[in-house]
């Protein structure tokens, strides 16, 4: 994604402090842990809780967690020029007439017309505004249950996926990863930066920070804003129980498996 990332107080104390020894924390947002964010105003959404993981203030585009509290509604055309991106982690959120629970996800594109937001009991969701690459061709709203589409294999044993969003114009992305207990990941690096939000298991994940590996566990609400080409993965990168990532790019991504964390 190409946006410049907001650090608050809190978040560069955990990037520098996040590991006593070792290698130096990656110098990107990663090992992200939500409930140690601050919390954030949203004049698109009054009223809620929000954690801010990325954002470009100058264009607006934005990355969020947001808690929305019981007998809250809302509207979706705050941001007009945007597309918006919503995945459902907990609770129920109606978007128009649909009712998206847990698991639930809706894109829509810029131009589309404001629909009316509600939740009766509270839910928490991922929250994504971002301009649009003028070669995108998915030009309606998307919403689907992501319970009802089938995991398919991935390009390593253990690891499979399911495809929310695939742009085939701008080749943008939105999947979720499960990756089952004791499988692992090989270094490798991707050609554009890859966002990222933990939602269940434990994972074991490495980063390639000047020539050496810095490891750290993530848990549900874990956040990571990797960079392109930032070699990562590698052999103490795993699953420590069945693991499920909420991953987005907002270009077509190439992903090279022959490199190798050193400095050369």
């Amino acid at each position: 994604m190409n946006r410049v990332p907001l650090f608050s107080a809190a978040l560069i104390a955990l990037l520098v402090n996040a590991c006593a020894s070792g290698p130096p924390a990656p110098p990107y947002p990663a090992f992200i842990v939500s409930d140690e964010l601050p919390d954030i105003f949203m004049a698109s959404l009054p009223g809620i809780r929000a954690k801010q993981y990325a954002g470009d203030p100058q264009t607006r585009a934005t990355s969020n967690r947001v808690d929305l509290p019981p007998d809250w509604s809302g509207t979706t055309g705050g941001s007009p020029g945007k597309s918006l991106e919503i995945f459902v982690l907990a609770g129920e959120l109606r978007l128009a007439d649909i009712t998206l629970g847990s698991g639930g996800y809706a894109y829509l594109p810029p131009g589309t017309l404001g629909f009316n937001l509600k939740s009766d009991d509270g839910a928490r969701i991922l929250y994504f505004l971002e301009d649009v690459d003028d070669e995108a061709m998915i030009r309606t709203p998307l919403i689907l249950d992501s319970n009802l589409v089938d995991w398919q294999a991935g390009d390593a044993t253990g690891v499979s996926t399911k495809d929310l969003r695939a742009d085939p114009g701008s080749g943008a992305r939105t999947w979720l990863q499960r990756i089952d207990p004791g499988a692992a990941v090989p270094w490798q690096a991707t050609s554009v930066s890859r966002e990222g939000y933990f939602v269940s298991g434990q994972y074991q994940h490495s980063e390639c920070v000047e020539g050496e590996a810095y490891t750290e566990i993530y848990l549900p609400g874990g956040y990571f804003n990797r960079p392109a080409n930032a070699v990562n993965g590698g052999p103490g990168s795993m699953a420590l129980t069945q693991a499920v990532w909420f991953l987005r790019e907002t270009r077509h991504a190439t992903t090279s498996n022959d490199v190798a964390c050193s400095l050369n």
